[in-house]
C-alpha cells in the first residue's frame, strides 16, 4: 500500500529543477512537468490533473509492448512511468522498420516508481510503499534532494548534422506530393534527424535548460539506464480520466512576433490559414475515427476544432477530440487504437505509415511515440514525443527530429522552413545557429 505525505515546497520552479538532478542517482527515474501552461477549452475548461509528478528508483521494469504493460499494470495497480516507441506500430500492422537507428530504445519501456513526489495546484505530497520504505527513508531523500543544485546546461559549440540535407528533403517532399496526386494518401507527416556523434553530455542539466527555454504542457525527462528522453512537447497523445478518452491533436504551426502586436497578426493569420486548418481537420478526423472503435456509440466528438495557443517559439492550432470509453473497452484498448499518434502518421495511417519508412532515412524509435505515466486508479495521461533530445550515453549519440504535415498545398522550401523553426529551442540551447544544421 503506498503512502502519502504532505510538503511544502517554497520555491517550486527551483525544487523541480533539484528533483531532475537527484534522478542522476538511480538507474530509472522520470519526470512529467506542465511547466505551468495549460491547455483550456474555450469555455475555459482544461483537462489537467497533476502540475507535476517525479517516479524515483525502481521496484519493478518491464519491457517489450503492450501486453507486458498490461499486465504489470493490472497486477499491481500503482504508478507506472514510461514510454511508448513509435516502432510499436509493427506490432499494431503489418509493418516494419529497418532505417538507421543510432540510439538503440527499446519498443516500450515502464517501471513502478519506488517513490512519486507529486504536485496539485499548490499541495505537494511524496508517495512510498509501506513494508519497502518509512518515512525516515522520505526525510532522508528529501533533504538530499533540497542539498541539490539546480544545474543548468551552459552554452556550448555543439554542432548537429542534417541526415538529409534542404535539396534532398525537397526532392523526398516532391515524391510524397506526387502520392497525395495520386491519391495513395490525403497527408504525410514527413521527419528528418539531426544529430551528433562522440557527445557526452549531462542530461539532467540540458533537460532544466531546455525547459527553461521552452516551458511547454506535457514535458518530461526519463531515464532508463543510459538512454534519457529530453522531452518538451506541447501535444498531448491521450489522456484517460475515468470513462472519458482526451486526445488533443495539433497540426498547424507558425512563428512568434517581436512584439504583441505583431503576435497578434501572425496568431490571426494561422488561424485562418486554409491550409493548416485542412491539416488539422483531416487528423481529427482520423483522430475521430481511431476512438470510435473503443467508444460508446455517439461518444465521440470535437470540443474544440483549430484553437491557437502560444508557445515560447510558435503559434500551434490544437483541436481536442473526446469520448466515452466502451463498458467493455480498458484503457490500453484506447492507446492501441489510436497509436501513434496521427498528428506524426498522416491519413490513411497504414499507407502513411509505410511511404513514412520509404522517404525518411532515421529510425523514429521513441520520436513521435509517447512518454506519460498510469495511476493507481488506471487512469493515464500520455504526450506525443515531439521537440524532444534523445541520447544514448553508451553510444555517446544525441539524436532529436522535428517534420511537417505534406498535403496537397504543401511547398517543399515552406515545409523545410518550418522543420527548422520547430528546432529552434533545441539549436537556441546549444547556441547553434540553424544555419549550421545545413553542414
Amino acid at each position: 500500500m503506498r503512502k502519502y505525505i504532505s510538503f511544502d515546497v517554497d520555491n517550486p520552479k527551483d525544487f523541480k529543477h533539484q528533483v531532475v538532478q537527484y534522478c542522476r542517482r538511480f538507474k530509472y527515474g522520470a519526470v512529467y512537468d506542465s511547466c505551468d501552461h495549460y491547455l483550456p477549452k474555450r469555455s475555459g475548461v482544461h483537462y489537467h490533473s497533476i502540475d507535476f509528478l517525479a517516479g524515483l528508483d525502481h521496484i519493478n521494469v518491464v519491457r517489450g509492448g503492450f501486453d507486458v504493460v498490461q499486465k504489470l499494470n493490472e497486477d499491481i495497480r500503482d504508478w507506472l512511468c514510461g514510454y511508448w516507441s513509435y516502432d510499436l506500430k509493427n506490432d499494431l500492422e503489418n509493418l516494419c522498420s529497418v532505417n538507421r537507428d543510432g540510439l538503440n530504445f527499446d519498443k516500450a519501456c515502464f517501471y513502478q516508481p519506488r517513490f512519486i513526489i507529486l504536485q496539485r495546484e499548490n499541495r505537494w505530497v511524496i508517495g512510498y510503499l509501506e513494508g519497502v520504505n518509512t518515512k525516515e527513508d522520505v526525510r532522508e531523500m528529501m533533504s538530499t534532494i533540497y542539498c541539490q543544485n539546480k544545474g543548468f546546461q551552459e552554452k556550448t559549440a555543439l554542432r548537429f548534422k542534417a541526415r538529409v540535407d534542404k535539396d534532398k528533403y525537397c526532392r523526398s517532399v516532391e515524391a510524397i506530393l506526387d502520392h497525395i496526386h495520386r491519391g495513395d494518401v490525403y497527408e504525410l507527416n514527413y521527419c528528418i534527424e539531426f544529430y551528433a556523434e562522440k557527445v557526452v553530455l549531462d542530461p539532467f542539466t540540458t533537460y532544466n535548460s531546455l525547459v527553461e527555454i521552452s516551458p511547454t504542457p506535457f514535458s518530461g525527462f526519463f531515464k532508463a539506464e543510459d538512454h534519457y528522453i529530453l522531452c518538451a512537447s506541447p501535444e498531448r497523445f491521450v489522456k484517460k480520466e475515468g470513462g472519458k478518452i482526451i486526445s488533443q491533436p495539433i497540426k498547424g504551426t507558425a512563428q512568434r512576433g517581436k512584439d504583441k502586436r505583431e503576435d497578434t497578426s501572425l496568431k490571426r493569420a494561422l488561424f485562418m490559414n486554409a491550409k493548416e486548418r485542412s491539416e488539422n481537420i483531416m487528423i481529427v478526423d482520423l483522430v475521430r475515427n481511431d476512438l470510435s472503435h473503443i467508444a460508446e456509440q455517439g461518444s465521440v466528438g470535437v470540443e474544440e476544432l483549430c484553437g491557437v495557443y502560444a508557445f515560447p517559439q510558435v503559434f500551434q492550432m490544437i483541436s481536442t477530440v473526446t469520448a466515452t470509453l466502451h463498458q467493455n473497452k480498458g484503457g490500453i484498448d484506447a492507446i492501441r487504437s489510436l497509436f501513434p499518434a496521427g498528428s506524426m502518421t498522416g491519413a490513411p495511417k497504414v499507407r502513411a505509415m509505410e511511404l513514412i519508412e520509404k522517404y525518411e532515412e532515421s529510425k523514429r524509435g521513441v520520436y513521435a511515440g509517447a512518454i506519460g505515466y498510469f495511476s493507481p486508479d488506471g487512469d493515464f495521461d500520455f504526450n506525443v514525443v515531439i521537440r524532444t533530445l534523445l541520447y544514448n550515453a553508451a553510444h555517446q549519440y544525441v539524436s532529436f527530429m522535428v517534420g511537417s504535415a505534406i498535403t496537397q498545398k504543401s511547398v517543399p522550401q515552406k515545409e523545410y522552413e518550418e522543420c527548422l523553426l520547430k528546432a529552434k529551442a533545441i539549436f537556441q540551447l546549444f547556441n547553434q545557429d540553424k544555419q549550421g544544421a545545413y553542414e
